[in-house]
């Protein structure tokens, strides 16, 4: 626990099992209470690892439910077990558990109720091999959702991300897409709430265990992220009402 405040991390796996003990093996358990792992009906032996090395929350989908759907079922999980404080921690070591403690103390300490670990604070991005094309897509991307959704953020597409759970119970995460987008549109239910989003600077790695989606679906991903923000722009202005921010 992290001053009485129960800590979970959860694990959206797919194809995992080469990454997985590099990860665990860096989590600081002290403050750690919980670990749960969802494996995307991946078709090496990810879960069978997960089990081997201890961790007692071990979730398969018999079918592929996508990023989103893999992360619906880690945040029910997190909930049921009652957790205070939930991370969700990629297994694929590209964003180090080596930031946990700063990352929970920033929420144990009341200071921001979500928090994400940007890769663009700082040079990360780049000297951690992030091809140039996702870069200058994600500045774009990340520009232009600043101006429509009135934040600013360093980062929306991090998938190193800590919510206390009385956010995630306030809002409606189930109503979001269950494909990448499912990343933004639960970002339109925090800022749509009111609640604040802090952010820390993270190193990452791209190697080829590491996941990544390939340039046509990381088109398919900024199309999507550009809906999210207009239909947020949109909904604010009372012009429509989105079913996500009801």
């Amino acid at each position: 626990m992290y001053k009485n405040k129960k800590v979970i991390i959860v694990m959206p796996a797919y194809n995992a099992s080469k990454t997985l003990k590099i990860t665990l093996d860096e989590i600081p358990y002290d403050i750690v209470d919980e670990v749960v792992l969802v494996d995307d009906s991946s078709p090496d032996n990810t879960v069978e690892v997960a089990k081997s090395l201890g961790i007692n929350h071990v979730i398969r989908h018999e079918k592929n439910l996508g990023y989103g759907g893999n992360q619906k079922t880690c945040y029910k999980k997190a909930i049921e077990l009652d957790g205070d404080i939930v991370v969700m921690l990629h297994p694929d070591y590209q964003y180090t558990p080596l930031l946990l403690r700063a990352i929970i103390s920033m929420i144990g300490e009341d200071l921001y109720p979500v928090i994400f670990a940007s890769r663009i604070l700082g040079k990360g991005a780049l000297v951690g091999g992030m091809p140039l094309y996702k870069y200058i897509f994600n500045r774009m991307l990340t520009f232009t959702q600043n101006i429509l959704m009135n934040q600013k953020l360093s980062e929306y597409h991090t998938g190193y991300r800590a919510y206390s759970t009385e956010v995630l119970k306030s809002i409606n995460f189930e109503k979001c897409n269950d494909d990448f987008v499912f990343d933004n549109e639960i970002i339109a239910q925090i800022c749509n709430k009111g609640y604040q989003i802090g952010e820390i600077s993270c190193p990452t790695k791209y190697f080829p265990e590491a996941s990544s989606i390939n340039f046509i679906r990381s088109v398919k991903y900024g199309l999507g992220v550009l809906r999210v923000s207009f239909l947020y722009f949109l909904h604010n202005l009372k012009i429509i009402k989105w079913y996500i921010l009801k």
